[in-house]
Order: structure tokens, then sequence, then C-alpha cells
């Protein structure tokens, strides 16, 4: 008999548990095959670290094959699904196209930068949803502190601004004006290390970190108020210019820098599909499949699953629940296949959440627990050496070389502007250099 045909599109934390629980679930019972642009799986709640320099890009890019033995790996990207002739359509990073049918298939292609109707934003504005956008920021700041360094009066150049006082944004300000304010230090020119870096924090919410325990946001907000960081709450950009961004209340900020992480959307695939949505994540049953078409499933943050804690609401797009969607949609996908077994409904507390703000700080509340300080810095750390599927002891290694050596300010060239366009669909992929940016 011919094994089963499983596909699972995507490679971030749902399609990497859902491809890791069928193959050790199923065996060779069944072919099963993960379609993904990259050949890594991307940890994103340390990308922050990329940006400053605290890690190097390979330590959260954890392989896909070496984590996956016995899954077959097709690079590529989807671009349409044909569920009547149960084929995925996709094309590779060359270019060429291909297709993959399926007898079971695993939705779980994850989310892009939000946007928002706001002049100016995408033209010049960087995200922060994959690799090639920290190193794009990690070396725009260099180069901004580096360039303001020979122009006492570019105030603009030191002039950093985040948009969005979620878990990335918050994460980004903190670590980012750690990062630049050590650069101004280290400088041997007395008067430049006077003219210490600017950052604003904006949100249009009352406090960082707006969804989560209002005993986190006050942590972060200490440490942010302690590195200089301006927060700016009920605050949102009405423009966004080559010079600067307006601000609501009328004020204009000059400013080269703007960083948006307001927030994610689903994958425009799902949309494509023309199956129920909400808010445009698909809408599946409390066991993962869809409803009409029970050999598929869709998982994390481009399905809207059921709150099992919350009824009438839908699991948050979270890497914790996309984590556990992905094992469960894995495990009830194998169980139709073989035959027994019940599918089992998502059911999931939340176990708590951990902001790394740089250097030894921290919060968090694991459990519910608050903690603030060292010991959550300590505790987020550990959280995350524990999640990742791979790359932990050199992780480990940057930290404890972080926490030994200055950082290396340098810039390494690799990524222009125009690589990493904010509107893109694949902020996981650099696009095709184009004509140099106005800061390059």
């Amino acid at each position: 008999m011919s094994r089963a045909r499983v596909v699972v599109v995507g490679g971030g934390f749902a399609g990497f548990q859902a491809a890791r629980t069928l193959r050790r679930t199923l065996g060779r019972r069944a072919e099963v095959t993960l379609l993904n642009p990259t050949d890594h799986l991307l940890y994103l709640p340390l990308l922050p670290q990329v940006a400053t320099g605290v890690l190097e890009p390979r330590r959260v890019a954890v392989s896909l094959p070496a984590a996956l033995p016995g899954v077959r790996l097709a690079l590529g990207e989807a671009e349409h699904i044909d569920l009547s002739a149960r084929t995925v359509h996709y094309r590779d990073q060359e270019g060429a196209t291909g297709q993959l049918g399926y007898d079971r298939l695993v939705l779980a292609v994850g989310s892009v930068s939000k946007l928002l109707p706001v002049p100016g934003v995408i033209e010049h504005a960087t995200g922060f949803r994959g690799l090639p956008e920290a190193l794009y920021l990690r070396d725009h700041l260099v180069r901004q502190m580096e360039l303001s360094a020979q122009d006492e009066s570019a105030t603009d150049r030191r002039t950093f601004v985040v948009v969005g006082a979620g878990y990335t944004g918050t994460e980004v300000a903190a670590q980012g004006a750690l990062f630049t304010t050590s650069m101004a230090i280290r400088r041997r020119d007395p008067a430049e290390r006077t003219r210490r870096p600017r950052w604003l924090l904006l949100d249009i919410a009352d406090r960082v970190l707006p969804e989560l325990d209002p005993r986190l946001s006050e942590t972060a907000e200490r440490v942010l108020r302690s590195r200089r960081v301006e927060i700016r709450t009920r605050t949102s950009v009405k423009e966004a210019t080559k010079d600067g961004v307006l601000l609501d209340d009328g004020e204009f900020i000059p400013t080269r820098t703007v960083v948006w992480c307001v927030g994610v959307r689903p994958d425009p695939l799902v949309g494509g599909l023309g199956l129920p949505e909400e808010r445009g994540r698909l809408v599946v049953n409390p066991t993962l499949d869809v409803p009409g078409h029970p050999e598929v499933y869709a998982c994390g943050d481009a399905a809207a699953v059921p709150d099992a804690t919350r009824p009438g609401e839908y699991t948050p797009m979270t890497a914790q629940h996309a984590t556990r969607q992905g094992r469960l949609a894995g495990r009830n996908l194998a169980a139709s296949l073989l035959g027994r077994g019940v599918a089992r409904p998502y059911v999931h507390h939340d176990l708590g959440f951990a902001v790394d703000l740089g250097g030894v700080q921290g919060a968090a509340n694991p459990l519910g627990v608050p903690l603030s300080g060292p010991l959550a810095g300590a505790v987020t750390r550990g959280y995350h050496l524990a999640t990742m599927p791979g790359n932990r002891i050199r992780v480990a290694a940057d930290w404890l070389l972080e926490a030994a050596l200055p950082p290396q300010a340098v810039q390494l060239g690799m990524i222009r502007a125009g690589s990493v366009p904010l509107d893109s669909t694949s902020p996981e992929l650099a696009r095709v250099p184009g004509p140099p940016s106005r800061d390059e």
C-alpha cells in the first residue's frame, strides 16, 4: 500500500511541532512533507537580540532538516491551495514553481506585519518579523550613530521611534536604547558621550504591554524610563515622511528610524481559500480541523481556534498557543489516518509571559508569579533555552560573551532598506536589493 501523503505548510512554531509530532506518531506509515520558504525555524522571541548585536543570526535559526529527521523539506512559498484537487502550488526562491499533492493538510502559515492606513508608513518604516529586518535594523542603528558622531546637529539620526508598545516593540525599544547608549558611552570623544540617543515608544493604548499583566507593564516601564526611553501612550502616528513622523497631537519628530511593531495579521494565503474567516484567520473546530474539510487542519496564527478557557473568544496569536496547537493538530491528524483514538479539542491555560529587556533586566510572570529585575531576566532566558528546539549551547555561549565583552557595533552591509519592505508577505526572505536608501 502507498503511504499517506501529509503536507504541512509553514515551518514556524505551529508547523514545526505538527511535523515533528506527525513523524514521531506515524513513522513510516505516512510521508510527511514540510513546505517552507527557508530551511530553518526562526525563533522570533530572540530577534531583538540579533538586532542589537547580542546574538549572531544563525543562533535564532534552527535547522529544519537537522531538527526534523525523516521529514521531507520542500523549499518554497505556497501561492495557492486547490482544496478540490488536494494540491498545494508553490514557488521556490529561484522562481521555479511546483506542486504537492496531499491526503491530509496542515495549514500553519503564520503571520506578517499588520498594516494601518497611515500615509508614508509603508515607504518609510521598517517591520520586525524576520531575520532580514533584524539584520537591516542592526546595521541601520550602527550607521545612524556613526553618522551622527560626524555631525553634531544631526539630532534626527540619534532619534529612534518605535511604534507599538506590545511584546516586540517594548523589547526592541529597551534593548535598542541599551545598545545605542553603550555605543555613545564608549566613544573616546567626551563631547560625543554627552550626546545620548533619543528613543520614543508610541502606542494608542494607555500603557506598555497592554495585553499582559499590569505588573509586567509597570516593570517594563520602569526599565524603559531608566534608559531614557520616552513613553508616549494614547499616541499614534498620523503620517510618516523621509524626515520624520507627525504624531496625532500635532508634534513632528525628526527621525530617520521608524520601527513598526503595531502587531501582526494572518498570512494573506488564508484569504484565498474561500473558507469562513474570523478577522483574516481561518475558522476551525475545537479539534483544529476545518469545517467541511475534515482532511485539512489549521493551527497557529493562521487559525481562529475557539478558546475553551474563555468561551466565545478565540486564542490569541502567540508562540505559546502556536506550539501547543501544532502538537495537537499532529496528534489529531495522525488519529484520523490510523483510524483509532478520538480527536481532542484544544484547551490550554496561559502559563505566563516573559519579556527580555536586555542586560540583566526582564519582566516575567511564570504561573502567575510576578518577577522583575535580574531574577526575571534569568527566568526569561532560561525559558527561551528550554523552549528552543536547537542551538541552545550556542545561544548560551553568546550570552556569556555578552556578559564579559562589549557588543560588536559594526556594519555588515548585507541587507539594504529596499530589501525589507514593510508590506512584504514573506518577511523571512529579503527581496532583491533596490535603489540605495536615503541613509546608505
